[in-house]
């Protein structure tokens, strides 16, 4: 994103963790698809800042030359962030969300938890979001429920990020000097018949997807386990929003990925909202310090 996109961030909202959003990814590579949402996102929220009294779509429309369904389908996310309220038949004006960023009460995690809540009953599975911090990959958040239950962690998520979909998220957005380290770090081992196990053939994968393409493990970690990642980025660190359907179904699958897509802006803003940090440690067996499963998640819904 511009200077100048960073600039109107920052005095339409007024809270340093938002302004992430307008960031580049790790390494300088382009923002994913949700960053370019949360940046159109933002330049709403920017006109709605100034209209203390309430703005109409047209007026929003005018400033921020978006086209209508993409200043519909923004709007219609950020009222769903308690970023926006509707007071009227066509006026609009900032919603309480803005005012969490900063709080250090549990409202902005709350608004995440309902989040993710939302989006799992959206897509009929378990929803992740996960972090690559110092080296490894960590689930900070998750939400499941009786009927869309969290994958069995069967192998440590940090010794698998070639095999899930989860890892696979956060490894694209990094260069090839680190994938290449993480990899050094964690060999590639065979979990299923399905498991690549060639640097060669999981970097071409990544980097021959297409632009915006979910990342896909079809029963790699898992017999009988098929799941689906988004990248997304918050701060300065690699992040993804990801789901996880117990039975290969490849056509459930790719609806639910579709409308993990689709959401994918609205867990950032949520993210951005909550002020989300790192994961909690836990002990492993060794009674060591680690952080990479469903042990140090620092939220979790289940319905």
């Amino acid at each position: 994103m511009t200077r100048e996109s960073n600039m109107w961030a920052r005095e339409a909202l007024r809270q340093p963790q938002l302004t992430h959003a307008a960031r580049r990814t790790p390494g300088g590579r382009p923002a994913p698809a949700p960053l370019e949402s949360v940046h159109q996102a933002l330049r709403i929220l920017e006109v709605i800042n100034r209209y203390s009294g309430g703005v109409s779509l047209t007026q929003i429309a005018r400033e921020t030359n978006l086209p209508q369904l993409v200043l519909l389908r923004a709007v219609e996310q950020l009222i769903r962030a308690n970023l926006v309220t509707a007071i009227g038949p066509d006026a609009y004006v900032a919603g309480h969300a803005l005012l969490l960023a900063d709080s250090v009460s549990g409202e902005g995690r709350g608004h995440l938890r309902e989040t993710l809540a939302w989006v799992r009953d959206a897509v009929g599975a378990a929803v992740y979001v996960a972090r690559y911090t110092d080296g490894e990959v960590c689930i900070t958040q998750y939400a499941d429920g009786p009927t869309a239950p969290v994958v069995e962690e069967w192998v440590d998520f940090r010794a698998a990020a070639h095999a899930s979909a989860v890892g696979k998220a956060l490894l694209t957005q990094l260069d090839y000097d680190n994938r290449k380290d993480h990899l050094d770090r964690h060999r590639m081992t065979r979990f299923t018949p399905h498991t690549l196990t060639s640097q060669e053939a999981l970097f071409h994968q990544l980097d021959a997807r297409q632009p915006n393409a979910p990342l896909l493990d079809l029963q790699e970690y898992a017999i009988g386990t098929v799941c689906a990642a988004v990248p997304i980025t918050s701060g300065p660190n690699a992040e993804c929003v990801a789901l996880s359907i117990p039975v290969p179904d490849p056509g459930r699958l790719k609806q639910a990925a579709r409308i993990l897509q689709s959401e994918a802006a609205a867990v950032l803003l949520a993210l951005i909202v909550a002020g989300s940090t790192g994961p909690t440690a836990r002990k492993d067996d060794t009674g060591q310090a680690g952080a990479a499963g469903f042990g140090s998640t620092i939220l979790s819904t289940t319905a």
